[in-house]
């Protein structure tokens, strides 16, 4: 509890600058405190500036404070110091967890390391003479460990000093003798060195994996921002295009109430100018009709005769032309030409929405990662086997379906509508998706190593059957003496030294095939970028070569 309690104060009494205990305190304005040398040499980088910080709470000074000695502080410092000493000297006891020396008597001592002869731990006075005494001299140390009977052989109770290389184990010298006689042993000390030279390799090989990792996460960051800022600039963009139809469209509504309003306006004017006539026709043959009914009744003979002739003549068709009424007939026009244009609007934003997923999903696509090293291929290696009912006649399977070679004989093969009937080709049973990866050695004159659709054509000898010759189907072939890929009948010369053995690595959902040369190294032969859109079908095809699938 006491050193518990001196490690609190020192971090009390610790320069923030230095991370050391207080030499020649002083202590700012704002309440912190520093060495003296410290803070000087901190503010004498500022001094180019005219304004002076405390590097804890950067409150700023002007001028530069003059700091004197904290005298009570360097007292307290001084103080802790000789605590720290005092506690210093009780630290070699032995605390939880530690390895005690098996010769201190009463309180025991840390032991500094362990004697494997002695079967014992020892702290430093009580291993002095191991390091002086003659008799010790052949003693085994090691660091100090509480469990020194694991480093016994348990038949013998020898210190195990011996690697058995048959048996992959520790063991002691008389080991050697009887229970490993005759086997291959070696030092420990040789075979720590031999095993410490594969973990330095392995440690350089994780090296570069981490590395290439963390490009791989540094170019999956870069990219996922990428698709977040470009994901954020579309919505604002979209957005302000989206709200410019909005606007449009409230125009366009605008303008087409204000052309009902205007027509009708104009419509009802016009109705008003004819009302306003037929009520003057009206009055006036009202009039008229009131005095021929007054005349009409007179008894006058010769008063009737004067003001019959006095009467104007009236028109057959009336004062005026017949006025027709046809309601809502412009307006019906209008909604419907409206409505129209709601259905074609709707239609086109339905189509284009559509055609907005395709890009969104097939182009904004984060990078992908391909495996670079054969162990990291490995992981996706696929157990293939050959499909009996589509091997051609001259091409003989064995090993379980693995091993394909081609006969000039023919195979009793029954008739099936899968078979390649001319062509020496045959296809896996497996048909690929995800990531895959597999393997194939080859030897002869010349063979083909394939992916392909399972609708290819198995009959003729025309491009439509060929591996490599069609829209279906992508080829590496390979001879004795060199390589060429073919898709779709394009052949495309590939400058690379032959192998026996290639592989291949299909990432269906990326797009993504690529055949390899495998030897000491790995060594990409050709890679195809493009779109698969059903699953493929590993496929071979083979002229005086067998091939076997690994």
């Amino acid at each position: 509890m006491a050193e518990a309690s001196v490690t609190v104060y020192q971090k009390q009494f610790t320069c923030a600058i230095c991370q050391d205990l207080l030499k020649d305190p002083v202590t700012t304005a704002c309440g912190h405190n520093y060495c003296m040398n410290c803070i000087k040499s901190c503010w004498d980088q500022e001094d180019h500036a005219g304004v002076y910080r405390c590097p804890q709470c950067r409150q700023t000074f002007i001028p530069r404070p003059v700091l004197a000695r904290n005298t009570i502080l360097a007292e307290v410092v001084e103080k802790l110091k000789n605590t720290g000493q005092q506690m210093t000297a009780t630290a070699h006891y032995t605390r939880p967890g530690d390895v005690e020396c098996d010769s201190c008597t009463g309180r025991k001592r840390k032991a500094a390391k362990s004697c494997l002869v002695c079967q014992a731990s020892y702290c430093e006075t009580h291993l002095q003479p191991h390091y002086g005494s003659p008799a010790f001299k052949k003693h085994k140390l090691t660091d100090a460990t509480g469990h020194l009977q694991d480093k016994l052989c348990s038949q013998h109770d020898k210190p195990l000093e011996v690697y058995c290389c048959i048996d992959q184990q520790c063991i002691c010298n008389l080991c050697t003798m009887y229970e490993h006689n005759g086997h291959d042993t070696v030092s420990a000390d040789a075979q720590r060195t031999e095993i410490q030279k594969k973990m330095d390799e392995m440690q350089k090989e994780f090296q570069q994996r981490i590395q290439m990792r963390q490009k791989d996460l540094k170019v999956l960051r870069e990219a996922a921002d990428s698709i977040i800022r470009s994901a954020q600039s579309a919505v604002e963009d979209n957005g302000k295009i989206f709200i410019e139809m909005i606007y449009s469209i409230v125009r366009r509504r605008s303008e087409v109430i204000q052309r009902i309003k205007d027509e009708a306006k104009a419509a009802v004017s016009q109705a008003k100018g004819d009302m306003k006539r037929l009520k003057q026709e009206f009055d006036e043959l009202k009039r008229r009709h009131s005095e021929l009914k007054q005349l009409s009744h007179t008894d006058d003979h010769i008063h009737f005769l004067q003001s019959w002739q006095s009467l104007p003549v009236i028109p057959e068709a009336g004062f005026g032309p017949r006025i027709s009424v046809y309601p809502r007939c412009s307006f019906e026009n209008v909604r419907k030409v409206v409505s129209e244009l709601k259905d074609q609007l709707e239609n086109v934003c339905e189509k284009k929405t559509a055609e907005l997923h395709r890009p969104v999903t097939k182009d904004t696509v984060l990078p992908v990662l391909v495996p670079r090293t054969r162990a990291e291929f490995l992981q996706y290696s696929r157990h293939l086997t050959l499909e009996p009912n589509t091997a051609n006649r001259h091409l003989h399977l064995s090993e379980g379906n693995r091993v394909v070679t081609w006969k000039r004989e023919t195979q009793s093969y029954p008739d099936h509508q899968e078979r390649f009937d001319l062509i020496p080709q045959v296809l896996c049973t497996e048909g690929l998706t995800g990531r895959c990866y597999w393997e194939v050695k080859w030897s002869g004159r010349s063979i083909g190593i394939a992916v392909t659709y399972k609708g290819i054509s198995r009959t003729g000898m025309y491009d439509d059957s060929w591996l490599g010759s069609n829209d279906k189907s992508w080829c590496l072939y390979c001879s004795a003496c060199s390589y060429s890929f073919q898709h779709n009948t394009v052949q495309t010369a590939l400058p690379d030294p032959p192998s026996s053995r290639i592989g291949v690595y299909l990432d269906h959902g990326a797009g993504i095939l690529s055949f390899y040369s495998i030897s000491d190294t790995l060594t990409l032969l050709h890679r195809v970028q493009t779109t698969f859109t059903e699953p493929l079908y590993p496929g071979h095809f083979l002229w005086n070569s067998t091939a076997k699938l690994c």
